[in-house]
């Protein structure tokens, strides 16, 4: 679409904008994106529905500073970035979290906490910001080493590893995993970041990162993803009751 509407502008002899596109490539994107939305059709079931409208974009060499990528970024509400390096490392689907984003979670709020649990907002934010930290802890730890890292910090390593390969990845071949329900998902997200509240809680009482299960609770957890929809209750129970055992270990050694 964009390269056509260069090679129209061309023909067209207008003022070319940058990289050789037209300079009313903002308001042409804007204008056929503002069709997406509430409608309703016409014909005899005159019932309301909604238009959505995904674009697909692929920069030359992944570069998002390019023309038609921003001028896409300037009027869309959300963003799904593709990255190869995922892709190399079999990790499907390939979503960027860091750069990836919605507009929409605030107006969606009130929906996702009622299909999803009473905890969503709170959820998605506690994980968005551990993914943060991970990242930019990455960058030390590829300086200093893992080992050299305080517990507090390699602990937030260790869940946001365990969110990475249990909740943001998907098997396309696995019937229990090939589509996540908001209830299944709040379901992995929420204990996720309730392993993390109470492992940092038990980091502060003196306990030690080797002392908390991470291993039986990352099995847990993948129990949980691959369990079927009438497994699943029975599967996040059995992740409740590991979990609880480090508060119940932290009360005991006070």
């Amino acid at each position: 679409w964009a390269e056509a509407l260069r090679e129209i502008s061309s023909r067209l002899q207008e003022m070319p904008g940058e990289e050789g596109y037209p300079t009313s490539l903002s308001a042409r994107f804007g204008t056929f994106l503002e069709r997406a939305g509430r409608v309703t059709p016409l014909g005899a079931r005159r019932s309301a529905g909604a238009v959505t409208i995904v674009s697909a974009i692929s920069p030359p060499g992944g570069d998002f500073s390019e023309p038609v990528t921003q001028a896409a970024l300037r009027v869309t509400g959300a963003l799904w970035a593709l990255d190869a390096s995922l892709a190399h490392q079999r990790h499907f689907p390939a979503v960027d979290w860091n750069q990836s984003y919605s507009l929409y979670a605030d107006a969606m709020g009130e929906w996702f906490t009622r299909e999803g649990g009473p905890e969503w907002i709170e959820a998605r934010a506690e994980i968005s910001t551990l993914l943060q930290k991970d990242q930019s802890l990455r960058e030390i730890a590829g300086l200093v080493g893992l080992s050299a890292l305080a517990e507090s910090d390699r602990l937030t390593i260790e869940v946001a590893e365990l969110v990475r390969d249990v909740v943001l990845r998907q098997s396309a071949y696995d019937p229990n995993d090939m589509s996540s329900p908001p209830g299944k998902t709040y379901a992995l997200t929420s204990r996720c970041a309730r392993l993390y509240r109470v492992a940092s809680k038990a980091l502060d009482g003196g306990r030690s990162l080797a002392a908390i299960p991470l291993g039986e609770l990352r099995v847990a957890l993948a129990a949980m993803r691959d369990a079927a929809a009438a497994d699943l209750d029975a599967r996040a129970a059995d992740f409740d009751t590991i979990l609880a055992r480090i508060t119940t270990q932290e009360m005991a050694a006070v």
